[in-house]
């Protein structure tokens, strides 16, 4: 699987796209709000730029896209109000892999800043936005040009899928049953991709400039453990009874494994330490229900999912198979969310850059 190519949330507006099931994303990212906006507040009165240049990683599409920028600028503009200077002119880089449904956020820009224009007021900085496509494992941006660095969902996916998980047969991601090579191997991958994503950041943040970061993670030391793994071993108990009944081939199966790792506060902790570029302002843990809608626990979740992963069950499968997995993942999530506890773990780190 190459994930640069195949990594990407459902486009459109339609009924399985990202736009119209990502309500959990939003719920985290307005939890994680008062961090960020300390974070643009600190950043803002350090250094009064002229121009604000904020880039958002990871930015996927629909309205979950321009929801950070617009709370970000509307802090910024209280703040030069409240001081009683004249407004920065905004740079905004929306950056995600080239698959991403780029069309979709440019179509909504033109409305978008027009709202804006009406909330901000008289005196309010223009507004540029440019789309970044590409990995954020590599650089993206010109040196010592970016303010302020924002990602929310998408720091847990890794740019590939680890090596020698041959025997991690059954299962599609670290799981109680996966052999302790298979958790070493996610690991690594994650720690070699976080590594490279601060070192490119650090290279394109101005001095004290700052980052917000929210990934899917755990409490819990064990990555096998339970709170990060447990919808996708459920996905993996649907796709192995379609083999049982012979609607998949089990080399597929076995050969299938997905780009995650959900890290502990202490791994992100002990990657921004060891990389060193970054000094720690917050790190915090939050947690958020899997159903957050109050109807149909069970399709709505499903649908989440399915904008979110389609794309990769599709690339190694085929299209064929996909009505039927989440049909069937749909009543598993509704017989599970209906007797436990079931609950996204987050992650999130504020950093800033080092002189």
């Amino acid at each position: 699987m190459e994930v640069v190519k195949v990594l990407h949330m459902n486009g459109g507006m339609g009924d399985t796209s990202y736009a119209n099931n990502s309500l959990v994303q939003q719920k985290v990212i307005s939890m994680t709000k008062p961090i960020t906006e300390d974070a643009i507040t600190q950043l803002y009165c350090s250094t009064l730029p002229k121009s604000l240049v904020i880039a958002d990683l990871g930015c996927s599409s629909g309205p979950n896209t321009l929801f950070v920028v617009s709370e970000l600028i509307k802090v910024v503009n209280q703040l030069r109000q409240k001081l009683r200077h004249q407004s920065p002119e905004y740079q905004v880089f929306l950056n995600d892999l080239p698959g991403n449904d780029f069309n979709t956020i440019f179509k909504s820009l033109p409305s978008f800043q027009k709202k804006m224009s009406s909330q901000l007021g008289a005196g309010a900085g223009p507004c540029f936005f440019a789309g970044v496509p590409g990995s954020f494992y590599g650089r993206l941006f010109q040196s010592k040009t970016l303010h302020f660095v924002h990602s929310s969902y998408s720091l847990q996916w890794l740019s590939k899928v680890p090596e020698q998980l041959e025997s991690n047969k059954g299962n599609i991601y670290m799981a109680r049953t996966s052999p302790p090579s298979v958790l070493r191997a996610y690991h690594a991958q994650f720690q070699q991709d976080f590594s490279m994503f601060l070192k490119c950041r650090a290279e394109e943040l101005v001095l004290s400039g700052r980052m917000v970061l929210t990934l899917l993670g755990r409490r819990s030391e064990d990555p096998s453990s339970k709170e990060c793994c447990y919808i996708w071993e459920l996905l993996a108990l649907v796709l192995n009874e379609m083999v049982s009944e012979g609607f998949i081939e089990e080399e597929k199966m076995d050969s299938f494994n997905i780009p995650q790792y959900t890290p502990s506060p202490s791994e992100v902790k002990s990657e921004v330490l060891k990389e060193g570029s970054f000094s720690i302002a917050c790190l915090e843990v939050s947690e958020v229900n899997w159903n957050i809608y109050s109807n149909d626990g069970g399709y709505n979740v499903a649908q989440c999912m399915r904008a979110v992963a389609e794309p990769l069950l599709v690339s190694h499968f085929g299209e064929a198979i996909i009505e039927e997995v989440f049909s069937r993942y749909r009543e598993i999530l509704s017989d599970r969310i209906s007797k436990e506890n079931t609950r996204f773990v987050n992650v999130i780190v504020s950093l800033i850059k080092k002189e």
